[in-house]
């Protein structure tokens, strides 16, 4: 099973944008992600934000960030809108194995017409890997003038290649 890591995570973003917001949204010109604040997409993490330069660079599109204020998460609408239905597809069976949660998640739908595609990442993703102020110096990051710590664009391209001004 994977771990959850920031590579994960955004593993995660670049299969989800590669299987279907690439052909709902052909014309996008920047991804937008809300994530809670802490967790392998936490506002500190420097993973993180590094595995998101790399899938920028990879898209050619800017990935701009929400992080969900600290002990807010409980208002995440995917929280209500998502997981509710997940559980209650699920409740009662018997969780045996992987292939059973892919299936019962894979078979959620509402009335409303919510959908949910489910599948097993059996990669392996490593953990602690160390960041320098290097690497985070080359993040093409531009921070939101209201609180930026939580509210960012990484765009594609790093800084790595610019002149540096004296």
């Amino acid at each position: 099973m994977a771990q959850d890591t920031a590579a994960f995570a955004v593993n995660a973003t670049r299969r989800g944008w590669q299987q279907i917001g690439r052909a709902r949204y052909p014309r996008a010109t920047r991804l937008v992600i809300t994530a809670d604040g802490g967790g392998s997409n936490g506002v500190r993490l420097r993973l993180w934000k590094s595995e998101l330069q790399k899938l920028a660079n990879e898209l050619a599109i800017a990935i701009e960030l929400h992080h969900l204020p600290p002990g807010t998460s409980k208002w995440n609408k995917i929280e209500h809108r998502l997981f509710s239905y997940i559980s209650q597809n699920w409740r009662a069976t018997p969780l045996v194995s992987y292939q059973v949660i892919v299936d019962l998640i894979s078979a959620t739908t509402t009335k409303t017409g919510l959908t949910v595609h489910c599948e097993l990442d059996d990669m392996t993703y490593p953990k602690g890997i160390v960041v320098s102020d290097q690497e985070m110096a080359a993040i093409n990051i531009i921070r939101d003038d209201f609180h930026g710590e939580w509210n960012y664009t990484i765009r594609p391209g790093d800084r790595s290649d610019r002149a540096v001004d004296s």
